[in-house]
């Protein structure tokens, strides 16, 4: 279950938020990259819908009811069966010289060479969980999002099960014998999966993150794994390291009462009275109605 709103938005401004109860149905990239629509579990009389999220956007859901469009992005991974040497050929020039200094530099800060740590085992798991669990807690994934590693035993007993069925990748990357950066990945079949990452915010100047995630796919390469799953989302690091996407759009499947109907009747009223606003804008003499309503 997931709660979800409709968002009434200036920008990047939220004005007011109508929270909906939903069931999510996310899409895996195998599925998206198949094309093929998902299976909807039945959904509860409190419901008032789905949050479908990473539906191809040439894809349409046969849907009865309201469809309201969260947003879109591109969905991006590594395609890991190409090899590391054309991976490389295919980032950008600056891409790769960036890399290649956060690299050197976090090596010299480090005594001259990467200390990155490999966990793989169930075993090697259960040594790396509470280094990484512990360095989570400093992260801003967990301060501001709430998304640092889990540290519940229910949550340690599933890594562990998935460990013994070789489902889990795992790297810790040390600086002067200290943790500073972790990423956990769980596997859906030939893929790997993005999961939890972090550092701690102390090391930033060396880029722990972005030394940690090159090294990780340097890894993969010669793993059995066919691609890399950035998941959900976009943001800078996706877009410099991968080399495929593939377009998606998150959506609100509301059930067509009269309240999801209000809702999304004022959210469609207020998002055209905003972009009426923008037009406005280029018109002479109404730039200052315009920035009152960017204020308001």
């Amino acid at each position: 279950m997931s709660n979800a709103a409709l968002r009434l938005q200036i920008g990047a401004r939220t004005i007011a938020t109508i929270p909906r109860r939903l069931t999510r149905v996310g899409m895996s990239l195998d599925a998206a990259l198949a094309g093929q629509l998902p299976a909807f579990p039945p959904l509860t009389d409190a419901d008032d819908g789905y949050l479908l999220t990473s539906l191809p956007a040439a894809l349409s859901p046969d849907w009865p009811g309201l469809l309201f469009e969260k947003q879109r992005y591109t969905r991006y991974y590594v395609d890991l069966a190409i090899g590391q040497s054309a991976w490389r050929a295919g980032l950008s020039g600056q891409t790769r010289s960036t890399l290649k200094r956060k690299a050197k530099k976090l090596a010299a800060a480090s005594g001259g060479g990467l200390d990155v740590r490999r966990f793989r085992t169930a075993a090697e798991l259960q040594v790396f969980h509470p280094i990484a669990r512990a360095l989570a807690e400093k992260t801003y994934q967990e301060r501001l999002m709430g998304a640092g590693l889990p540290g519940d035993d229910a949550w340690v007993q599933r890594m562990v099960t998935l460990a013994q069925a070789d489902q889990v990748r795992a790297w810790l990357l040390f600086v002067n014998d200290t943790p500073a950066a972790y990423l956990w990945c769980s596997a859906d079949r030939e893929t790997l999966r993005y999961d939890y990452v972090g550092h701690d915010e102390a090391f930033a100047a060396l880029s722990p993150g972005s030394v940690l995630m090159e090294a990780a796919l340097v890894d993969l390469f010669s793993d059995r794994f066919a691609r890399f799953d950035f998941t959900e989302g976009e943001g800078q690091h996706k877009r410099l390291m991968a080399n495929a996407g593939i377009a998606c759009r998150d959506l609100l499947l509301l059930r067509p009462t009269l309240a999801n109907k209000a809702a999304m009747a004022l959210v469609s009223g207020f998002d055209t009275a905003i972009q009426v606003a923008k037009r406005a804008a280029a018109l002479p003499g109404l730039e200052q109605m315009a920035k009152r309503v960017r204020r308001a």
